[in-house]
């Protein structure tokens, strides 16, 4: 039997960790907006619960991986000197901002045509292409421009990243193998703290599964790039679960197979679907659901049009900042996380006021 390549055996691993994504994030209403909207509309903070959970469980993993030399954080894209403040704080608002306008983040998007969510579909097309657009196409002339005038070259400082135990050694003195835990301990302790000691989300088994199933994928995807795939002669770039930059590869390796190359982030994204489509198959939740009118269409093609804009800008999404990137304590993704939610916020309550302007000052005045 010849032996598997290194592309072929990450790809196959990306994709099973993919489909438990999408079977779990199915079954427990795994969502970010979801969360968000749960807590703006209904002062419910369970789903919001889980997704720190998930967090400080990828934190904790994570951190402990790189610790005993399993894998080499620094290789991974959120840890670059180059610090781009401006970009997470632009794109995380307008990916947050889009989220909305489209009926879910990325991952929901996937999740959701694994249900049978036709809208799904079109809002997938659509972000994948200005994705590529902002990443390698027309619009990345104006980003790399931006990026260019506004990016921080952390290393001009004496930084070898833009982690935060980096920024504590440089203020501090103390060396990274203690301020890695300085700043994980705490951080992990007081999110997995923040959830397990509320009543209401220990008593939600779905949450608290969702929290620590996923949670425990993101350490599974560095170890699928970082271990599986490391190889002298073809290795795999460090990454674990992002969704928006690689939606749109996807995209485009559907229509160039036979000249196209798989990789871990295309993987996944057609496992989340699968399993997605698995469990709603399992639980006869499958439906075909469409667009209502004209309105809910155009709504749905601009929030993703801006979603792929936002996400490529702040270089991940509620999964790709939120818990990959967080999980390599980066600074980019504190500030991307944020203003993701802000824009998701700000997105909530522009659907709610019908203007922009009274959703902004709603914000402002309840801030």
């Amino acid at each position: 039997m010849t032996d598997l390549s290194i592309t072929t055996v990450v790809a196959g691993s990306g994709f099973l960790a993919g489909v438990v994504f999408g079977a779990v994030a199915n079954r427990t209403n795994f969502c970010t907006m979801g969360a968000i909207s749960d807590i703006v509309l209904m002062g419910d903070w369970r789903r919001m619960r889980a997704w720190l959970l998930a967090i400080g469980i990828a934190i904790l993993a994570t951190q402990t991986m790189s610790a005993v030399g399993m894998i080499d954080l620094s290789k991974a894209i959120y840890l670059t000197p180059n610090f781009g403040w401006l970009g997470a704080i632009i794109g995380g608002l307008l990916f947050g901002f889009g989220m909305t306008m489209a009926g879910g983040c990325a991952n929901k998007t996937l999740i959701r045509i694994g249900g049978g969510n036709i809208k799904s579909v079109v809002v997938l097309l659509v972000l994948g292409v200005f994705a590529d657009m902002t990443h390698r196409g027309l619009i990345a002339i104006g980003r790399v421009q931006r990026e260019a005038a506004t990016k921080v070259n952390l290393a001009n400082r004496g930084l070898t990243s833009q982690g935060l135990p980096d920024i504590l050694t440089k203020l501090t003195g103390i060396t990274p193998s203690v301020t890695r835990w300085l700043v994980a301990g705490p951080l992990a302790g007081a999110l997995l703290l923040f959830c397990l000691g509320d009543r209401d989300f220990r008593s939600s088994p779905s949450h608290v599964i969702a929290g620590v199933v996923i949670g425990l994928l993101i350490p599974a995807g560095w170890w699928i790039t970082g271990v599986l795939g490391n190889d002298d002669f073809s290795p795999t770039a460090l990454t674990s679960f992002t969704f928006v930059a690689p939606i749109g590869d996807s995209v485009q390796y559907l229509m160039t197979f036979s000249g196209s190359t798989i990789n871990f982030g295309i993987a996944t994204v057609g496992g989340v679907i699968v399993g997605s489509f698995l469990a709603a198959i399992a639980t006869r939740k499958f439906q075909i659901e469409g667009f209502k009118d004209t309105d809910d269409t155009v709504r749905h093609m601009i929030g993703a049009a801006i979603m792929g804009i936002g996400g490529v800008m702040a270089l991940g999404c509620t999964i790709g900042q939120g818990l990959t990137g967080m999980s390599t304590l980066s600074a980019g993704s504190l500030i991307a996380i944020l203003s993701i939610i802000s824009g998701g916020v700000l997105g909530m309550k522009y659907l709610e006021e019908g203007s922009f302007s009274g959703a902004l000052v709603t914000v402002l005045a309840r801030g």
